[in-house]
């Protein structure tokens, strides 16, 4: 059934209600297969969007730009050196007058706090790209490519394994409480969840009906495990906690044996990308020499396999991105 969610910022999952959340996936379901037929869209017609980038990034840029363009909205992209969020300009002053010019703002930066004022003072829907604590948009579609897979959503064993305290591991906590999808963060106890975020999940998962565990086994962890997912274990502006973390995170690598470790031969391994699988970046053939280890998070073998769906899961950013867009700008 639709929902009217016209006007509505999409900041973070703590925000919807688990049937919000089903019908944006529901939503991106048919998107996705109108364009997979040639069908094109017209619902974002007339709409002028803004796509505010603190932080790079090569998927969530081009999600919003393909999403929108599909869709006959128009996308005009403002980078770090073009916007003045908090040095010349206030944020909320920013908001203000980006509102009155964009019918939509996307922001992808550092600090959740500055997209939470432009949410309250734009006017206009807000969209959360990424920020330090949350990245919604990656989680929808992280749960459609689950869903894909499996067909269905509810009793999923789900695995998040890595940094269990990052953006990615707290969304992915939230999302899966929400729809009813047993989550386990397998992490060192370091870098579990805190204490406050974890006790809201727990509420939502009450009602839904599933388990959220804390394991910082990364052998038991695994164990009936339907997803693992992992990502990198250092965000961007936090590379001098390399040697730090490679100490910490790398007995949670996912690999071979961890998959097997799983019991499942229909796991499925998800990542947000980018990720760190060889040498064959400039990062990737630095981490090498400066730390001998030429795979981190993920081994390139498992990247590599038949388990892997990082692909499929990186197009639905595009997809749900899409859902998004289209549900609050109509």
């Amino acid at each position: 059934m639709p929902k009217n969610l016209s006007g509505r910022n999409f900041l973070k999952l703590l925000d919807f209600t688990g049937v919000e959340i089903e019908y944006l996936l529901e939503l991106s379901a048919d998107l996705k297969g109108k364009k997979r037929a040639g069908i094109k869209g017209d619902n974002l017609s007339g709409k002028n969007i803004a796509l505010l980038f603190e932080k790079p990034s090569t998927r969530t840029r081009c999600a919003f730009v393909v999403a929108a363009n599909d869709e006959g909205g128009q996308t005009e992209f403002l980078g770090k050196g073009d916007i003045q969020l908090g040095k010349k300009e206030t944020v909320k002053d920013t908001a203000r007058v980006l509102g009155r010019y964009f019918d939509g703002i996307q922001f992808r930066g550092f600090s959740h706090e500055t997209v939470e004022i432009l949410g309250d003072h734009a006017g206009v829907p807000v969209w959360n790209g990424l920020t330090d604590r949350y990245h919604p948009t990656q989680v929808l579609a992280d749960l459609m490519t689950v869903r894909e897979n499996f067909g269905y959503l509810k009793g999923i064993n789900f695995v998040y394994t890595g940094d269990g305290r990052n953006n990615m591991a707290n969304s992915l906590m939230i999302g899966c409480a929400l729809l009813g999808v047993n989550y386990t963060i397998c992490s060192p106890e370091e870098l579990w969840p805190e204490d406050e975020l974890m006790e809201k999940a727990r509420k939502l998962a009450e009602v839904s009906n599933c388990t959220l565990n804390l394991s910082d086994d990364p052998v038991q962890g695994v164990k009936n495990a339907d997803v693992l997912y992992t990502d990198v274990w250092v965000s961007m502006g936090e590379e001098e906690q390399f040697a730090d973390r490679i100490r910490l995170l790398k007995p949670f690598q996912v690999n071979q044996e961890m998959i097997d470790n799983t019991g499942k031969e229909e796991v499925i391994f998800l990542h947000c990308l980018p990720a760190y699988h060889n040498r064959e970046t400039e990062n990737g053939e630095k981490i090498y020499q400066e730390h001998a280890l030429a795979e981190m998070e993920v081994t390139d073998r498992v990247f590599e396999s038949k388990y892997s769906r990082v692909f499929d899961q990186a197009e639905n950013r595009m997809h749900t991105i899409k859902a998004v867009m289209v549900a609050t700008l109509t």
